[in-house]
């Protein structure tokens, strides 16, 4: 038995992207927010770091622009990153004019961070290091006063509706009431964050797994760039999988990178701690290798410790529950997985190659981020292409297809949770190994083909909910895997051991797609 919920648009995922998205596509209809945590469990919940926006008196857009395009080596798509730099620094003038809390400075004025990559302080900040956090609040409270916008928590979607290449609707299960619900609008936006936490060590929450990805992927959309996850740097090492992240912004207030020696390794390799994300997590793991250690330290000590406090309070008390002071003892980190740059090709307006279906966030490849996100661009682009999503989709007429006949038998078995605990820790070290910061072909042979073998396993699953959780995560570990493996050169984030240089003539995507073979496209740099 299925209960029918028809809305205008369907949301699926309740972080930055999804609820902007929401709040700005409730000006033209109806809508419904679905997903399968709380708005707590999102990585935009978690996102310290801050939002970037070219808003200072010395920088531009241009600037912008340029410094976004230098970090992703050649595979931004420059169109996407104009708007993302032009309309961005609009949405976020707006948001302080709507009276967004961002942090000020004693003078009153807006305080904007350093970060790796970035000429200029650009970086917005909100709480010291909980912009994400108090972002999302903010929103939260817009789409909260909206009484065309329904949540529905703890109700995962597990297959999307597709007829004649058109997203006509999605099948879910409401945990809380136990029952299967069918979903029906004008579109459907999947906005279900990442997948950083296939990896043991990950900065995200535990449920970023990527399955929005997988959920397109099997309904035919494309799929893009997957081999380009982003290792954040300074995670803070506890000798187990257990971390949380050391935000970039303590490197742009002066931390240091230190070796077991105190020796500054960077330094000496005349390289500097605000260097992109990528080049500063694989001299990191270098130094590990080399010394055999499993870490490496950011030193504060000679920072103000009342200034760090302050600024960095989440960090600090968070620390401080290991026996670490950040103000005065060197700080244990080592690269995580942080940020999958890859994601569900979408154009400038959000739309797949599926009508009717959209992707916003992390989700998304939306051509903004290249081969390595510049930091903080993240949350800006959930807010610059949430927005145009829903100006896309005022577009959009009711589809006229038939949905009286889908059936569903859709359960959850709580028994098969460890069937999916195992399946998740199984990818997690096979990734970790085979697929981590510095990749190469054997490693990669072997994951794809112990992969190849899980899903032959679980190549029935749509019936139940853990079964399907590991079909998932099979297939988005396989994606990752699948597009690193094809890649024969080292380009941004995607380092590969046997191929250690940029081939000038890769400046192309990876596209994958149910029952096609990989392919690349050019990137238009138009």
């Amino acid at each position: 038995m299925l209960s029918i919920l028809k809305y205008d648009y369907i949301v699926i995922g309740c972080g930055l992207a999804g609820l902007y998205t929401a709040l700005n596509a409730s000006k033209y209809g109806k809508v419904l927010i679905v997903s399968k945590t709380t708005l707590e469990i999102s990585n935009s919940y978690w996102a310290q770091g801050g939002v970037a926006a070219a808003i200072g008196n010395t920088d531009s857009t241009e600037e912008h622009f340029s410094d976004t395009l230098s970090a992703g080596r050649g595979l931004c798509k420059k169109e996407a990153v104009k708007i993302l730099v032009e309309e961005g620094r609009r949405q976020i003038l707006n948001l302080i004019e709507l009276g967004m809390p961002f942090d000020r400075n004693k003078s009153g004025e807006i305080s904007l961070g350093l970060e790796g990559g970035h000429r200029h302080r650009r970086i917005l900040h909100s709480g010291g290091d909980a912009t994400g956090r108090e972002l999302v609040k903010f929103i939260s409270k817009l789409v909260f006063q909206k009484k065309n916008i329904t949540i529905l928590e703890n109700t995962p979607v597990y297959k999307l509706l597709i007829d004649n290449n058109e997203c006509i609707g999605a099948l879910a299960y409401n945990f809380e009431q136990k029952e299967n619900l069918l979903l029906t609008g004008k579109s459907i936006i999947i906005a279900t964050g990442g997948a950083s936490a296939v990896y043991a060590r990950t900065t995200n929450p535990h449920t970023s797994t990527g399955e929005g990805i997988a959920l397109a992927y099997e309904a035919g959309a494309e799929i893009e760039s997957m081999e380009f996850l982003q290792f954040h740097p300074t995670s803070f090492y506890t000798g187990s999988s257990e971390t949380f992240l050391i935000s970039e912004a303590v490197r742009g207030e002066g931390a240091v990178l230190v070796n077991h020696n105190n020796i500054r390794f960077l330094k000496e390799q005349n390289m500097s701690e605000l260097a992109p994300r990528d080049v500063v997590s694989q001299a990191i793991f270098d130094e590990m290798k080399k010394s055999g250690r499993q870490n490496v330290f950011l030193k504060l000590d000679h920072l103000d410790p009342v200034k760090i406090k302050n600024r960095f309070s989440n960090i600090y008390n968070e620390a401080l529950k290991y026996g670490v002071d950040i103000t005065k003892d060197p700080v244990p980190v080592a690269p995580a997985a942080h940020y999958l740059i890859g994601g569900i090709k979408t154009g400038v307006y959000a739309e797949t190659n599926i009508k009717r279906l959209y992707s916003v966030g992390e989700t998304a490849s939306s051509g903004v981020h290249g081969a390595n996100r510049l930091a903080s661009n993240s949350l800006l682009e959930c807010l610059v292409f949430g927005k145009r999503a829903a100006e896309h989709m005022k577009e959009l007429n009711d589809h006229n297809k038939s949905i009286s006949s889908i059936q569903s038998n859709f359960n959850v078995n709580e028994k098969n949770q460890t069937v999916y605990v195992n399946c998740k820790n199984l990818v997690s070290d096979l990734l970790s190994v085979n697929a981590g910061i510095i990749r190469n072909q054997a490693g990669l042979l072997a994951a794809k083909k112990e992969l190849e073998e899980q899903l032959i396993r679980f190549s029935r699953s749509d019936d139940e909910f853990y079964f399907l959780s590991c079909r998932n995560t099979f297939v988005v570990a396989s994606l990752i895997v699948n597009a690193a493996l094809s890649r024969n050169e080292s380009r941004g984030c995607h380092i590969r051991s046997d191929f250690r240089n940029e081939n000038p003539d890769l400046i192309s995507t990876s596209i994958q797609k149910i029952g096609e073979d990989i392919r690349f496209e050019k990137v238009n740099h138009i």
